[in-house]
């Protein structure tokens, strides 16, 4: 039988809101869009640190457009070549940091 998965609380919901509205991280850093919002992201957690199949925390995620989570080709979306990604655009942990300061938060979450 499948596990539940535990349902979001407000303050999380808010937290997941807050990082789509900065916009891709990868976009904000490449300069590729005027307005980073306007880039449409969605929520990416990170995989550094999990098992297969395993998903992180949502205090663990990045703001990322479509091109660069999930339908560019390899080097450009995450899920196309992780290894090639973070050699393009800088590792998750790195990404994840910049997007905390962003959101006003020091460090990495807990």
């Amino acid at each position: 039988m499948r596990k539940r998965k535990p349902r979001l609380t407000p303050r999380q919901i808010a937290y997941l809101q807050s990082v789509v509205d900065l916009g891709c991280i990868v976009c904000r850093n490449e300069r590729l869009h005027q307005r980073w919002t306007s880039c449409g992201a969605e929520i990416h957690h990170i995989r550094a640190g999990m098992g297969m199949g395993q998903r992180n925390d949502y205090r663990h995620t990045l703001p990322l457009c479509v091109k660069h989570h999930r339908s560019g080709p390899h080097g450009v979306a995450f899920h196309a070549g992780r290894k090639t990604w973070e050699a393009n655009f800088g590792t998750e942990r790195r990404l994840l940091r910049q997007v905390r300061l962003l959101l006003g938060y020091q460090g990495m979450p807990q």
